[in-house]
Order: C-alpha cells, then sequence, then structure tokens
C-alpha cells in the first residue's frame, strides 16, 4: 500500500515538473514572438517614413537619381523579406542606403534646414533607435528561450514537444560590427 502510494506520488510530481517546464517553455516562446511582433512594427512604420523621406530629398536633389532607387529597392526587397535571416539581411541593406540618403542630404544646405527634412529626419532616427531597442529585447527573448531549450532536463521535455532553438535577430554587415576610427 504504501509502495503504491510512493510510486503515485513520485510520478505525480514527475507530472508537474513537465508541466511546470512546457508551460515556462510556452511563455518564453511566446515572449519572443511578441518582441518579434515589436520588432516588425517599428519596421512598418520606418517603411511608412521612408517614401515622405525620398520625395524631400529627392525634391532637392534631383540628380541623385541611383541614391533614390538603391533606398526604393532596398524598402521593397525589406518589405517583402520572409523569415529572420533574410528580414536581417534586408534590413541591414536598407539601413546602409539610408545612410547614403542622408549623406546626399548632406550636400545640400537648403534641404538640411527644411522644417519637413528635419522632421522625417528626426522621426527615421527616433524609429531606428526603437528598432535597435526592440532588436535588443528580441534577442534576450531569443537567449532565454534557447537556455531553457538547452538546459537539463528542461531540453528533454523541449525535445519531446518539438521546440527548437531559435535565431538571434544578428548584424550581417561586418563594417556595422567593427569600431570606427576617430582621428584629429
Amino acid at each position: 500500500m504504501t509502495l503504491t502510494i510512493i510510486i503515485i506520488a513520485v510520478v505525480f510530481v514527475f507530472l508537474l515538473l513537465v508541466v511546470a517546464i512546457y508551460n515556462s517553455l510556452i511563455k518564453l516562446k511566446n515572449r519572443a514572438l511578441e518582441a518579434w511582433s515589436d520588432i516588425d512594427v517599428q519596421l512598418k512604420r520606418r517603411y511608412n517614413l521612408i517614401p515622405n523621406l525620398v520625395n524631400t530629398v529627392k525634391g532637392y536633389a534631383t540628380h541623385e537619381r541611383e541614391v533614390f532607387e538603391n533606398v526604393t529597392e532596398a524598402r521593397s526587397k525589406a518589405i517583402n523579406a520572409e523569415g529572420l535571416e533574410e528580414k536581417a539581411k534586408a534590413e541591414n541593406m536598407l539601413s546602409q542606403t539610408l545612410k547614403s540618403l542622408f549623406a546626399v542630404a548632406e550636400n545640400y544646405p537648403d534641404l538640411k534646414a527644411s522644417q519637413n527634412f528635419l522632421q522625417l529626419q528626426n522621426e527615421i532616427r527616433d524609429t531606428e533607435d526603437k528598432v535597435q531597442a526592440a532588436r535588443r529585447f528580441y534577442n534576450a527573448n531569443v537567449r532565454d528561450m534557447n537556455i531553457k531549450t538547452e538546459s537539463f532536463p528542461s531540453n528533454i521535455i523541449a525535445g519531446i514537444f518539438g521546440f527548437k532553438k531559435m535565431n538571434l535577430f544578428e548584424l550581417e554587415d561586418e563594417a556595422a560590427r567593427s569600431v570606427p576610427q576617430v582621428t584629429f
């Protein structure tokens, strides 16, 4: 009789442990998905601002057609990108083309003084900051999820229920990783 009670208690504790680990994996997965959604919202905001910025700069710098085409093409690729790796690559390319657009704007003093341009530039900068914060939040949640799916004993439960390691949103551009050289 007591052996039966002990076996039932052990099985019950084991089942509670499995349920607790499973629920924690679900919570972490949903946090990571929510964080990805936050990135997506900020990226959509950025996509909506870019045509306004391009049109504003275009009014001042009509002979910079290649820069405008590059920004438009990069925006289109970023909007249509599927999956984390493709999205990260497209976003890095878009960031580079936006830098070239702002570099073109530096050559036009009237444009730099335009209220509309300054407001758009500030909104883009604010959005870029929000994208970076959302990426950090996403990566922190993915890190927690990956630790949980790779740690014992939760890795066993993760394997049984099909939880997989998630990918971080990383920089692919090596130039963005390097420390800038400052000379005086």
